[in-house]
């Protein structure tokens, strides 16, 4: 149903990538809207007529998802604007502002009824049980299970962590409204009042989704690390280019889900001309827009793969890496005999995790290049932040 639905809608906005994307998103926006409201309205009414505050708690979280349902709509129109003078990256990243709005009048709800919960447990009240509450009730069910599929499905076709959150808020929603479920009927069944502990339950579960969700949100908006398929994705490209040497030091940043830059060192031969390499470069760079959908810029590292003493300095300096840890990579080895001092220059990636200090790996470095090369100055820049570990 939920496919036959969103194959409906496609075919009615033939558009450009961008445009389809929030069409969809607003589409997604809207649904949620009217399924939401409805919610409300029904469970409100409910809550009232039955005196149940576990039952109007779970109202007004339906009322939090149906402002959510309006903040991702708009969050939608926005980020779907395109780039402009003083956005030249365009405005894909409002969607997790959005998000984290969402996110915050969640846990603001779960506060509010917090207090109110425990107020019913320091002074408990009997609800009225009825037929109708459990229909309404599992009639919500229902629907915030088709909804949670629906938000998911979509958010897995356009790749939006906004509708991931909001299909992780549905079916959120489906364990609180069961649980009310429950609530009425033991209420019903052998009268024990167990409502404000319930409603108290409830408060707390909201305001845990909403403090992981805004950790989620501040994460993609300080920057993520790229997720290892991405990485994967991008060596694979890389590895197949044979006529490349190697590479190192990529970076990847984004500008929301469909905005993807990179930037790569790209090892070749140094007898090519400028021209050979720039061409190479072009091909990559163009492969990578072409099966990535990726904004990618190459910086190009001249390799000496033929003389004598540049290969016994990279060999033997590899070797010295390696006696400090196995897994430790080094790059851009490079000789430089001119000037008044000659030097031995290179990266070494360290990972972030790794215990080694850098004082004492430089030092020690120093010292075994004295003593296996020759009286050169070593001089390390130590990587950190790339990806390739």
């Amino acid at each position: 149903m939920i496919q036959a639905l969103l194959q409906r809608y496609e075919k009615k906005i033939e558009r450009r990538k961008l445009e389809k994307r929030t069409a969809f998103g607003a589409f997604a926006g809207r649904i949620g809207l009217v399924s939401n409201l409805f919610l409300f309205v029904s469970k409100f009414m409910i809550g009232l007529l039955s005196g149940s505050v576990s039952i109007m708690a779970d109202a007004i979280n339906s009322l939090s998802d149906t402002i959510s349902s309006v903040l991702t709509l708009v969050g939608f129109y926005i980020a779907g604007k395109p780039a402009d003078k003083e956005h030249p990256y365009g405005h894909e990243r409002f969607e997790y502002i959005s998000g984290m709005l969402v996110s915050l009048v969640i846990t603001f709800i779960g506060f509010e009824f917090l207090t109110t919960s425990v107020d019913r447990i320091l002074h408990p009240e009997s609800i009225k049980v009825t037929p109708i509450l459990f229909a309404v009730l599992a009639l919500s069910i229902g629907i915030k299970i088709w909804q949670g599929l629906f938000y998911k499905k979509v958010s897995a076709k356009i790749d939006s962590q906004a509708l991931v959150a909001s299909a992780k808020d549905s079916f959120n929603d489906v364990y609180t409204t069961l649980a009310v479920l429950i609530s009425a009927f033991i209420e019903g069944v052998t009268g024990l009042r167990i409502d404000g502990y319930i409603g108290f339950l409830i408060a707390a579960y909201i305001i845990y989704s909403g403090l992981q969700l805004i950790r989620e949100f501040i994460n993609e908006l300080m920057g993520m690390r790229p997720s290892q398929t991405e990485i994967d994705e991008m060596k694979n490209v890389l590895s197949k280019m044979e006529t490349i040497v190697g590479y190192h030091d990529l970076l990847i940043h984004n500008y929301g889900p469909s905005q993807t830059f990179a930037s790569v060192h790209i090892e070749i031969d140094d007898r090519w001309d400028l021209n050979k390499a720039h061409q190479t470069i072009d091909a990559i760079e163009a492969k990578f827009k072409e099966e990535l959908d990726v904004n990618l810029v190459c910086h190009i590292d001249p390799v000496n793969l033929y003389d004598p003493t540049q290969q016994f300095v990279h060999q033997t300096i590899k070797k010295i890496i390696r006696s400090f840890d196995a897994s430790l990579k080094v790059h851009d080895i490079r000789l430089v005999t001119h000037g008044e001092e000659p030097k031995i220059l290179f990266d070494l990636v360290l990972p972030t995790e790794s215990k080694l200090s850098e004082f004492e790996l430089g030092v020690e470095i120093q010292r075994q290049v004295y003593e296996k090369i020759g009286r050169y100055k070593v001089e390390i820049t130590f990587d950190h932040t790339y990806l390739l570990q």
